[in-house]
């Protein structure tokens, strides 16, 4: 009788009050979510992730920048390189500087004086050159009247023309060439002579004044005199004489003509 006193003593449940139960069972369903949440918010990333890697192409860009996929190597420049060395000769003291140095400013100054040289021998051909072609020209010897022409006045040959202006009127070589006279002459007062390159001589008589001297280089147009009235002479005139080859005087005024000049 006692032990089946004691069986059914200890077959009996326990009663648990209704607050535990509760807060269990919350507890539980609390514990089963957050798990639950876990497994769905970590499936939920990884798949998202693999998707957006899927959808990257290496065409596909971004702000202008070309993405790359993770197998995607990189370009060979983007990795570190050694840097560059460069050779440099060994230093060697030059020998005999001062030699050099010397050889240096010796060369220099004649290539200096050889450049002399070379420009007095272009500027002495200049002049040359200048002096031939004014020699060649002809210009008009002076401005004024027309009086007087080549032939017989008086019952005597007048060997050349006369053109007449006020005293001091200038008087202008015809033609370049020497002078071989200048200063006083018989029936002229005074006069110059100007022998040219071709070997014909200009006379120029009755002036007032005398810029040139025997020896002197004259160009054609160069003032040579000043008109005036001396001599055998009524009036303040030139009187101009040519002779071609040195004697025998002809008529100037066909000669200035072939040169295009008319009085």
């Amino acid at each position: 009788m006692l032990l089946k006193a004691q069986r059914s003593a200890g077959g009996k449940h326990r009663k648990i009050p209704t607050s535990q139960t509760k807060s269990r069972v919350a507890l539980v369903a609390v514990a089963t979510g957050a798990v639950s949440s876990a497994g769905i918010g970590g499936a939920a990333a990884a798949t998202l992730q693999t998707q957006a890697e899927a959808s990257i192409s290496p065409q596909d860009t971004v702000g202008g920048v070309q993405l790359a996929t993770n197998d995607t190597a990189l370009p060979p420049d983007t990795t570190e390189t050694a840097p560059q060395i460069l050779t440099i000769s060994e230093y060697k003291p030059v020998t005999n500087i001062n030699e050099q140095l010397d050889k240096a400013v010796e060369y220099a100054a004649e290539r200096t004086e050889a450049a002399r040289a070379e420009a007095a021998r272009l500027e002495a051909e200049r002049i040359e050159a200048e002096r031939l072609a004014n020699a060649s020209s002809v210009v008009k010897p002076t401005e004024g009247t027309f009086t007087s022409g080549f032939g017989m006045r008086w019952d005597s040959l007048h060997a050349g023309l006369d053109i007449a202006n006020v005293v001091g009127t200038p008087i202008l070589a015809a033609m370049g060439g020497t002078v071989i006279d200048s200063g006083p002459a018989s029936g002229f007062g005074q006069w110059i002579r100007i022998q040219h390159d071709d070997g014909s001589i200009a006379v120029y008589g009755h002036m007032e004044t005398l810029d040139v001297s025997v020896g002197e280089q004259v160009t054609a147009g160069q003032k040579i005199a000043g008109m005036g009235n001396r001599g055998f002479s009524t009036g303040s005139h030139l009187h101009f004489e040519l002779y071609p080859t040195g004697s025998g005087a002809v008529d100037p005024a066909p000669w200035f003509a072939q040169h295009g000049i008319t009085f």
